[in-house]
């Protein structure tokens, strides 16, 4: 839902505005360099995540849910918008492409790492209540 809202945005603001087109080669580093921490740093998080998560009962998982899927465009179009008008449609573009690779990192690369440890360990990895943008996500297993 991230990539898509992403997308959505990045159609809309290069549609709508001749300036987000604005500042190319530096739109194209700062996506590059989004892309770069996604398959680095998102790839360290998610295995660290995962060696961190400890034993649950079904019954003990909490309500540690993900963002709900609503809300999503919601927050693109809020951050498109908030960066757009200060700082030029150009920055706008960039939150909606950059939102279109962190989706597309999560829902692909990172959805396959934790597939495949899921796998090897013969458990089930849920997120946990406290998990939050800022602390990371907190994992907790079931057989």
């Amino acid at each position: 839902m991230l990539a898509a809202a992403g997308a959505v945005a990045a159609v809309l603001v290069l549609a709508l505005s001749d300036e987000a087109t604005e500042n190319a080669l530096s739109t194209a580093i700062q996506l590059a360099i989004v892309a770069a921490l996604m398959a680095t740093l998102g790839v360290r998080s998610v295995r660290r995540s995962m060696a961190a998560a400890v034993p649950r009962d079904p019954d003990d998982l909490g309500t540690g849910e993900p963002t709900p899927l609503w809300q999503h465009p919601l927050i693109v179009a809020g951050l498109t918008v908030g960066f757009g008008v200060p700082a030029g449609w150009d920055a706008g573009l960039r939150v909606g492409a950059g939102c279109v690779i962190v989706g597309l990192a999560q829902a692909i690369v990172f959805e396959r790492l934790v597939a495949r440890e899921e796998q090897q360990r013969g458990v089930r990895f849920h997120r946990v209540a406290g998990s939050s943008l800022f602390t990371g996500t907190r994992l907790g297993t079931v057989r």
